[in-house]
């Protein structure tokens, strides 16, 4: 029985070009015999608690994630608590309630030290924009001025940030173009520090859902947040956003894209990375935001996610000497596995990055809009 498993394991990863024990960045190097067994029965979930508990490791994570992926495997090993989470997707508002503050808690809580170390010289937790950028801290300045241009933002317009994270988006706006602004989060550590951030410029942060938002806005962005709202509520986040924007503004969406519709994420993500959070498929975008918005632009630049998620990667591993006991060996593996398997999936083109530039009429006359 243990045999035909490993088998069954060796025989599926040879599909994908990948050897046991072989000598290529990406082959793998299996600690624990009971891997094999695990992960046939487990899918995604077993390989990601597995690398956790040390019972394998490739050279290039992200490479040998990267062939999982290109071969579909992912798509052909299911394990059986997948039924389950699928049930309840369907079942249940993941994303509604209290249950939308989980994420918050669980991920964008876990420790600012933690982000300080690996997202630069901004908390900037989303795709930088390496178009003319050679480094993290560029590409991702690059990324929020591209973000204001695209909103034309002018002095004294009145900017809502739907997602505010530590609010270096409203700050680098208010900074730089004169406005004033409203940012939202449901992160309680990622409130304190934006406001902090934030001291003495016009800008207001609130620890709140944005479901209670309802007060006019002459620009509207929201980076990174709509991964976390599901399908369940994407029209309500468009008529949200609809009712918050004044006639002859401009809203735009930076949002992780999926070629497939779905309606749950991997296991592995949803239990130890982002509980609750969903990909948007592009039609399930259209369909949500059809009769609320004119879409002005949809800017795909997914390929730079891989070269940030890189970034990261090279920031964090030189740092977890110098940070908290609390990340220990297992958090580190856990972490690398995360940031191992996002580049993958856009190495692959798996998974896309979308801005969508969107007005409530049409801009009369149309838009060019800045690359």
């Amino acid at each position: 029985m243990e045999a035909g498993v490993q088998r069954r394991v060796i025989a599926l990863l040879d599909e994908a070009g990948i050897q046991v024990g072989g000598s290529q960045p990406w082959d793998i190097q299996i600690h624990d015999p009971q891997f094999h067994a695990r992960v046939l029965a487990e899918g995604s979930l077993g390989l990601g608690e597995s690398y956790m508990d040390g019972w394998w490791d490739a050279p290039s994570l992200d490479a040998f994630l990267a062939r999982l992926m290109q071969a579909r495997l992912d798509a052909r090993v299911h394990g059986s608590g997948e039924v389950w989470d699928a049930l309840k997707a369907r079942l249940i508002n993941l994303q509604a309630g209290q249950r939308s503050f989980e994420v918050g808690k669980r991920h964008y809580d876990l420790g600012n030290d933690l982000y300080q170390a690996m997202l630069g010289q901004r908390l900037v937790y989303s795709c930088g924009y390496w178009a003319h950028a050679d480094n993290l801290d560029q590409a991702q300045h690059d990324k929020l001025d591209l973000i204001c241009r695209k909103l034309d933002l002018q002095p004294g317009m009145r900017v809502l940030d739907i997602g505010c994270g530590w609010g270096e988006a409203l700050k680098f706006a208010a900074e730089k173009y004169a406005v004033s602004g409203v940012g939202v989060t449901i992160s309680q550590e990622q409130a304190i520090y934006a406001r902090q951030l934030c001291q003495g410029l016009p800008v207001d942060i609130r620890l709140q859902d944005y479901h209670q938002l309802d007060e006019p806005f002459d620009a509207i962005l929201s980076v990174g947040m709509f991964e976390h709202v599901g399908v369940k509520n994407y029209r309500s986040y468009f008529e949200v956003a609809r009712r918050c924007l004044r006639p002859e503004g401009h809203f735009l969406l930076h949002s992780i894209g999926s070629n497939l519709s779905r309606e749950r994420t991997d296991a592995w993500i949803a239990r130890y990375i982002f509980p609750n959070s969903m990909l948007p498929s592009a039609a399930q975008i259209s369909t949500a935001m059809e009769g609320l918005f004119v879409l002005e632009d949809w800017h795909n630049f997914g390929t730079d996610y891989d070269l940030t998620l890189q970034a990261w990667r090279d920031n964090i591993e030189a740092a977890w000497d110098q940070l908290d006991a609390r990340y220990d060996e297992r958090f580190r593996r856990m972490w690398r596995f995360y940031l191992a398997g996002s580049m993958a999936t856009f190495r692959i083109r798996q998974s896309q990055l979308w801005q969508l530039l969107l007005s409530p009429n049409g801009i009369p006359g149309g838009c060019r809009v800045p690359r």
